[in-house]
């Protein structure tokens, strides 16, 4: 892998030019609400404490990773906030803020004095992300909110894995990261109500819980209309089949679906078992998802006796919906994904070299960039002090006092 000719620009603007985001959240929910704004140009502010934010220990061979992927394009600004002074100066840079997130457990900002009622009278066209695991009303409000639990209440672990095994929640976190992405899509909702409609500013309640609920689809008219809790399926869909995940004779395998009824005719056509497409057990899509069992069983003999790639091939020539199911070590080597630079290395002061995903989505006329790297924490405080007035001699007087805090050994908090 290079460093990728298309994102990473120190110069880019991007379409969100302009747009301050004031980050008081922590972990990766907000953390990943606000790189997708930063990618596509908003100044991005992380308001990190003394120890810095919590992904900043979260490493991989004393590197890390967490923080360099996620705090990309972000500055940094160290304040103790329990400090009231600290508080004053973070309310002075909401006045020029467009948004602000947080993820306290509910209450806990209010506590602090900087309740949406007290940041909207200092600033009332800001929008203000609260996240939190369960919402900022109802009964479990108060609740810790990570991201396992409620992959477990959500339905989501019931779903994951097989019938005969215990519930299997994910091994990313993928309720902080759906919960970070319906957010971006809130906050430009919200800009777009101030910048196009005249409108106020407003909050946006954003728990782990709804968001992850929202993507398993239909399952409580599915339950509503049957009666019935849908059983764990594996790889298995209970929709369409065959659809499963195969074995292949070096050990690897495939991901074949058929969800459609020509292409259940081509799997059995370049089998050499034409004869099942008039099989009253496996003639219509509703025959083949009750038979699952039976036709994976057939279809598996066949994927058994080549590797992934002569599989792979193979199906592909009979215009056949398969893929190989990569572990990381194939993903970084694949031709598509180095053509698309879905992967690609940026400069690193521990590594060298970086490797981070692709903005997503691409844009062709206004993409996003990878316009800078992690900061360290307070490494733009004098910067942003400044826009304040707080000259360098006021500066040192704040780190003194405990009220700005830095990582930077100099204490400038400059690097």
């Amino acid at each position: 892998m290079g460093v990728s000719q298309r994102t990473y620009d120190t110069s880019a603007r991007g379409p969100l030019n302009g747009v301050r985001v004031i980050d008081l959240s922590r972990l990766v929910a907000g953390n990943t609400l606000t790189q997708v704004l930063g990618d596509f140009g908003a100044e991005v502010i992380k308001i990190e404490p003394p120890a810095g934010d919590t992904l900043r220990a979260w490493k991989v061979e004393q590197v890390d990773t967490n923080w360099k992927l996620y705090a990309r394009n972000k500055k940094s600004l160290g304040l103790e906030l329990r400090k009231p002074e600290a508080r004053e100066l973070l309310l002075q840079l909401i006045e020029k803020a467009a948004v602000f997130v947080e993820s306290f457990r509910p209450g806990t900002l209010e506590s602090m004095g900087l309740g949406p009622d007290v940041l909207l009278a200092r600033n009332p066209q800001l929008v203000i992300v609260r996240i939190s695991g369960w919402g900022q009303e109802g009964p479990y409000k108060r609740r810790p909110g990570f991201g396992t639990l409620v992959e477990g209440m959500s339905g989501f672990a019931a779903l994951n894995g097989f019938e005969d095994r215990e519930p299997v929640l994910p091994p990313m976190y993928l309720a902080d990261t759906i919960a970070g992405l319906y957010g971006s899509t809130g906050v430009m909702i919200a800009l777009r109500e101030v910048e196009q409609n005249g409108g106020k500013g407003q909050v946006i309640d954003l728990p782990l819980l709804d968001p992850l609920f929202a993507v398993l689809g239909p399952q409580a008219a599915y339950y509503r209309l049957t009666g019935k809790i849908k059983p764990r399926t594996g790889s298995r869909s209970t929709n369409a089949a065959p659809r499963n995940a195969y074995k292949c004779k070096d050990g690897k395998y495939v991901g074949l679906s058929a969800s459609i009824q020509k292409m259940a005719e081509r799997v059995f056509e370049s089998i050499g078992r034409p004869d099942l497409i008039s099989n009253p057990r496996y003639k219509t899509n509703a025959d083949r998802v009750k038979h699952a069992a039976e036709l994976d069983a057939i279809i598996g003999e066949f994927i058994a006796q080549r590797t992934q790639a002569e599989n792979v091939s193979f199906f592909e020539k009979a215009d056949v919906t398969i893929g190989p199911i990569y572990d990381i070590s194939q993903i970084v080597e694949d031709p598509h994904v180095l053509a698309r630079e879905l992967i690609a290395d940026y400069p690193d002061p521990d590594m060298g070299a970086f490797p981070m995903h692709h903005v997503v989505p691409r844009l062709s006329g206004t993409p996003a960039s990878i316009r800078t790297l992690a900061p360290k924490i307070g490494e733009h405080n004098a910067a942003l002090l400044a826009e304040l007035g707080i000259d360098a001699a006021a500066y040192q007087k704040l780190l003194a006092a405990g009220i700005v805090c830095s990582g930077n050994k100099t204490g400038s908090g400059e690097e």
